[in-house]
């Protein structure tokens, strides 16, 4: 297997998800589909949906009922990276190469596209429903983890302490706190919800979420490293912005070295989980997909 090209074309994939899920430009408010529409279709790794994709397929799902929910897992991803640039937030004008959604619709556009994309998701998730009305249970639970992983006790828990600690420095407690609940919860959400919908048992979901745990947790470490190591062309955003806005990483906290070396160990731990499980399918593209994130350039 070429997992490079086999890797586009699961990219590729997902995209024609997003454009069959993404609303109609029509109405009097149709600069708000706009704004959606060039928010989720601006590019990006599409690792969420990746992941849950092939989580699904690694517990044996062969329906219909997931792509929504990777439709709806994407539009949360961007909806937070939209709030994220916001001047009150990050101030970011460009992102993957392009300038950020606030830039070119306004300010007051890009909180309500951000606004848009959240609702819009849920929304989308709820078309599972209609496909697979005799998996209602399924769809309801994954319904639950998607919602939980992206509020307060998710995404949005970690974004609010990491908001609060900005400008001074944080203890590793912290900071992993911050690691687990905003962008580890919506990594677990992806594998969790592909593992529920194809119908995995307890033990196993959790297996998936402890593998998430990692992986997202490496992949904000990994990050990290590329805001100090990166160019601006690789990572299509400007340079040392945790810098600018004096946050502690674990680059500032462990040096450049360890904080590699912890990606490592991460990814490591969580492959050796994967490796460990009793699947109905093939976890070969998987492995490589956990593998590729310690060596990602962008």
């Amino acid at each position: 297997m070429n997992f490079k090209e086999e890797y586009q074309k699961k990219v590729i994939q997902i995209e024609q998800i997003l454009k069959q899920y993404l609303p109609e430009k029509e109405g009097k408010q149709a600069v708000i589909m706009e704004a959606m529409e060039y928010s989720l279709m601006a590019g990006g790794k599409r690792l969420r949906p990746m992941l849950m994709w092939e989580t699904y397929q690694l517990f044996g799902g062969d329906g219909k009922c997931i792509a929504p929910f990777m439709a709806a897992m994407e539009m949360i991803h961007t909806y937070s990276l939209v709030h994220d640039d916001l001047p009150a937030m990050d101030n970011d004008a460009y992102r993957r190469g392009r300038k950020t959604t606030h830039i070119v619709y306004g300010e007051d556009m890009g909180i309500l596209a951000g606004d848009a994309l959240l609702n819009y998701a849920f929304e989308t998730a709820g078309k599972a429903f209609d496909l697979e009305p005799e998996n209602s249970l399924k769809i309801g639970k994954a319904i639950q983890i998607l919602a939980k992983k992206a509020g307060i006790y998710g995404m949005i828990g970690g974004q609010v302490v990491d908001v609060k600690e900005s400008g001074h420095a944080v203890s590793a407690e912290t900071l992993d706190f911050i690691y687990r609940l905003k962008t580890a919860a919506l990594i677990e959400s992806s594998m969790m919800i592909g593992a529920v919908l194809a119908g995995a048992d307890k033990e196993n979901v959790q297996k998936a979420e402890q593998i998430a745990g990692k992986i997202g947790i490496a992949f904000q470490i990994q990050d990290d490293v590329l805001d100090v190591t990166g160019t601006m062309e690789e990572l299509g955003k400007p340079l040392h912005s945790d810098e600018k806005n004096e946050k502690t990483t674990y680059v500032t906290l462990k040096g450049l070295q360890e904080a590699k070396e912890i990606v490592g160990e991460l990814t490591g731990q969580a492959i050796a989980i994967l490796e460990g499980i009793e699947t109905k399918g093939s976890c070969e593209f998987l492995e490589q997909l956990l593998r590729s994130l310690i060596y990602r350039k962008k």
